[in-house]
């Protein structure tokens, strides 16, 4: 089923509804647990005990028997909860509209009567939810996740591997920031760091399109301090 059409389906929809013998065709399996207080096994639904086939994009979160609401997965891909490819490139559009099915169909609103445990899982998987969307809306979180998944990190604290001329850059941009004490002076300031966004975005995009990380890593690393310059425009915008 597509996803607008779940949405639609599942807008007004109660807990019984949910639930019950129509439940969406992606509630026919479930997430393997994370805690000992749940499920059997990993593969068995943690109310009625049914043997649960494994789960398969996009994620299933139901027991096809009793229709219980089953745990999230101890390490959730944020790019599969999403229904997405594991890639820089997303169609933010979908991104959204499938948060927003989620959201309808697992929010903790709709488990106010059902058992205990399923309240506290649809608040973990609306949780999760908010996450992934975050994470994935951003182009540099959503970089920085990539990078994650493929077991490569930023380092933290330190300016070692920084490009001597690239500092000298953002030094520069930071002294004009801090000068800006009019409108179009921020204004001015605002489109350059717009630009140079820009341009570290399409950097970032061909190099997870020939799966170099390390030349990715690189252009993340720019992208965050694009990022706190930003931040510290955002601050400059609000009136005193």
């Amino acid at each position: 089923m597509r996803w607008d059409a779940l949405s639609r389906r599942l807008r007004w929809a109660a807990p019984r509804r949910l639930l019950g013998p129509r439940a969406p065709p992606w509630a026919a399996a479930a997430w393997p647990s994370p805690s000992s207080s749940s499920p059997p096994s990993p593969a068995s639904c943690w109310s009625c005990g049914l043997a649960l086939p494994p789960a398969s994009p996009p994620p299933r979160f139901f027991c096809p028997s009793c229709r219980a609401l089953q745990p999230p997965e101890p390490r959730a891909d944020l790019f599969r909860l999403l229904g997405c490819e594991r890639s820089f490139q997303v169609d933010v559009g979908l991104v959204q509209q499938r948060f927003r099915s989620l959201q309808r169909a697992l929010h903790p609103d709709f488990f106010s009567r059902r058992p205990q445990a399923e309240q506290n899982f649809s608040k973990q998987h609306s949780s999760l939810a908010n996450k992934a969307y975050r994470t994935l809306l951003s182009p540099l979180s959503r970089g920085l996740y990539l990078l994650e998944l493929n077991g490569v990190e930023l380092e933290k604290g330190t300016d070692a591997e920084a490009d001597p001329e690239f500092l000298s850059e953002i030094m520069e941009i930071n002294e004009k920031l801090s000068d800006a004490n009019n409108d179009a002076k921020i204004e001015e300031m605002e489109n350059l760091i717009a630009a140079k966004q820009e341009e570290l975005i399409k950097d970032v995009s061909r190099a997870f399109e020939h799966d170099d990380l390390q030349e990715a890593k690189k252009y993340l690393a720019k992208m965050k301090y694009f990022a706190n310059l930003e931040e510290k425009l955002k601050k400059k915008k609000i009136p005193s």
